[in-house]
């Protein structure tokens, strides 16, 4: 089926910086419109391609979700396979005209939208490499057991008061979000985040344990601006990349997830670079990497870690402050709908009664992702000490270092393959998550009830590879997909706090291994972690609903009719049994799919969206939507039919924005069998 849709114009990117969460970044190719059609006869026609876009839908007007699965898959390949083509050619006449045009395509795309994560991953991550460096240079304080001038509760509490920081930033910004705006969220971020690097760069004591409590506080800080980067930059980013109106664009919906990844995996090169970076410096200031280190060496390397990212955090100020005017208009659009000013409540309260099931599946699978996230390095310690006993006895960073180097490119492999695979219809984002989940058990559960035979020297080659094989299906699994999900899961009006407590719910899973793993010896917290994996991996099953594929214009459509109390008139896609979690299966919600009633309605609700625009445009001078709105959100041709048919009945029930009573034709004289056509 041709695409029939009119792109408008290309122009430059208004949200570049921002993560391309799950809407992905602004490419300047926002709107997609019908021709215009001379013809009545094909005024249908025209609305049919609103109605069912080629990409999800078969030429006969069956959902893809539908279809038996033979012709599932084919369809799903078909489709694949002509995107594939498209954007390979795209790629071809790109590098033909100038080689370099692709990685400045990467660097735009990916690279700027994802600057935020790769910043705060590159901090965050210091923190733990940064560790081993402060043990050899001061083993008085930072090594626990021989610790005699620092406190071992404080040296502790460094790490703690860091987790703590994000999870205080994750449910703050995100209320913050909702309630004042994105834009206001993602400034205050990055202001938080810069003021926190000059206190790790500046932080001293008047002695060891005074640095110890100053270090750990300026971590805090800093943990409250990362913490609200979770909810603040997946809601903005998502929100800006299409605009406030029903139309979504075939970009978005075959990509959405891989340009998350794609930006979210900024994280794990944030990760890679402290790395170099910090064998960078040792060499430069201790002119090797062998021990002993010098006090100077040591505070020359740490200092300059910190003040790099810096300036790229003050970068990320002036741009979100001057370059990013509209990352609220979504939510002020839906906020405007709704007569809401200030923080929504009554949203609140309605996705706690509709949505809570998700929220334990986000949260939970969140929470026992962490746990693994810093169980992974349990493995690194334990074979180092194997393979070489003499780097851990003589306090040899660089070794480390080094090893965690190859985990870094092991994760990052995970991380692209997961973006490469995380939109197929066919395995997407919940068998990622459930088979990740699955994947690090084993390899945790395997070496827990048989330590001593993995960790001998006969046998340390295959402790290894399970080792970075828990590195990558942590990354091609649960680590990617809950950053996403959490966001593509909830409606606008509470989207940054519910990401945000889902995010802060996964910091505690961390703050619970972190704390743990101090008083617990090595191969307890091998029988520890697995448990977790198979715990997500149930969690995921029956609560976390499947949005590969789905349109989420559709989900806020829904919401919108849950808002207005009639959300068993809501007969669309995002109540397909494909997309809800087996909890929601269970308990009935899938039983109001029905794609006949769905169509009807779905026309409604566009004049209703229509009209409501044009009423907008009459109390403007201008006569143009205004900033919450996209002035060209319908076409041409979908205007003229609107118009032209003002005042006229559709043979359906009314939209959501009418009232039930007052509908003409009850759906039930409509009602179908779910999936016919």
């Amino acid at each position: 089926m041709a695409d029939q849709l009119h792109h408008h114009q290309h122009h430059d990117p208004t949200n570049m910086g921002m993560v391309s969460a799950p809407h992905g970044p602004e490419t300047g190719d926002d709107h997609a419109s019908l021709p215009y059609a001379h013809d009545k006869s094909r005024e249908m026609e025209i609305l049919n391609y609103l109605l069912h876009p080629d990409d999800l839908y078969t030429p006969e007007g069956v959902y893809w979700a539908d279809l038996p699965i033979g012709k599932r898959i084919k369809f799903v390949n078909q489709v694949d396979n002509a995107e594939a083509k498209k954007e390979f050619g795209s790629f071809w006449s790109m590098f033909k005209k100038d080689p370099l045009s692709p990685v400045s395509w990467y660097f735009k795309n990916a690279v700027l939208p994802g600057a935020g994560l790769g910043l705060e991953g590159y901090v965050l991550f210091s923190i733990g490499n940064l560790t081993p460096l402060f043990e050899a240079v001061w083993p008085q304080c930072w090594n626990t057991k021989k610790s005699t001038v620092c406190s071992v509760g404080w040296v502790h509490a460094v790490t703690y008061l860091e987790i703590i920081g994000i999870i205080v930033g994750q449910i703050l910004v995100g209320i913050i979000g909702d309630g004042i705006g994105r834009r206001w969220g993602l400034i205050q971020d990055a202001l938080i985040m810069f003021g926190g690097l000059l206190m790790l760069v500046a932080s001293w004591g008047v002695d060891l344990n005074g640095w110890v409590i100053c270090y750990g506080w300026a971590l805090f800080f800093y943990g409250i601006g990362v913490g609200g980067e979770y909810p603040m930059t997946a809601t903005a980013a998502m929100e800006n990349a299409t605009g406030s109106g029903r139309v979504s664009t075939k970009e978005d919906r075959l990509h959405r997830g891989r340009k998350v990844t794609m930006a979210f995996l900024m994280q794990g090169w944030g990760q890679f670079f402290n790395q170099v970076i910090l064998i960078i410096l040792l060499l430069i200031f201790h002119h090797s990497g062998n021990p002993p280190y010098s006090t100077v060496s040591a505070q020359w390397t740490f200092r300059v870690s910190f003040a790099l990212p810096a300036v790229g955090t003050l970068w990320l100020v002036y741009y979100r402050t001057y370059k990013m005017p509209l990352a609220s208009k979504a939510l002020n659009a839906s906020k405007k709908k709704a007569s809401v000013t200030g923080y929504d409540v009554k949203s609140l309260q309605m996705t706690f009664k509709h949505f809570g099931p998700r929220l334990i599946g986000t949260a939970g699978t969140w929470f026992a992702n962490d746990v693994f996230f810093y169980g992974n390095k349990l493995f690194q310690s334990q074979f180092i000490a194997v393979i070489s006993p003499e780097s851990k006895a003589s306090g040899n960073v660089m070794t480390g270092w080094l090893w965690n180097l190859v985990n870094v490119g092991v994760s990052l492999a995970g991380y692209y393959l997961a973006s490469f695979l995380i939109d197929n219809k066919l395995y997407g984002r919940k068998w990622m998550q459930q088979i990740g989940f699955l994947m690090d058990f084993i390899f945790f559960i395997i070496p827990a009830f048989h330590f001593k035979y993995y960790t001998g020297i006969d046998h340390i080659k295959a402790f290894q590879a399970m080792y970075f094989l828990s590195s990558f299906f942590n990354q091609f699994g649960p680590n990617s997909v809950t950053f996403l999900i959490a966001a593509e899961v909830y409606p606008t009006p509470v989207r940054a706090s519910a990401h945000g407590f889902s995010a802060a719910i996964g910091k505690a899973g961390a703050l619970l291994a972190t704390v743990l793993y101090n008083y617990i010896d090595i191969q307890t917290k091998f029988y520890f972690v697995p448990w977790f994996g198979l715990a997500g991996m149930i969690l995921t099953y029956l609560f976390v609903p499947d949005t590969t594929g789905l349109d989420l214009k559709e989900q806020e459509r829904r919401w919108e009719y849950l808002r207005a109390g009639r959300g068993d008139e809501y007969h669309g896609i995002a109540v397909h049994p494909k997309h809800l979690s087996m909890w929601e299966r269970w308990t009935g919600v899938g039983k109001a799919y029905n794609p006949e009633l769905d169509k009807a309605s779905k026309i409604k609700d566009m004049r209703e969206d229509w009209e409501y625009r044009e009423s907008e445009k009459q109390k403007r001078e201008d006569g143009l939507a205004g900033d919450d709105l996209d002035d060209d959100e319908y076409s041409a041709d979908v205007h003229n039919y609107f118009h032209k048919t003002r005042g006229a009945q559709s043979p359906a029930s009314g939209g959501v924005l009418r009232d039930s009573s007052t509908d003409e034709v009850d759906n039930e004289k409509l009602s179908s069998p779910a999936g016919s056509q």
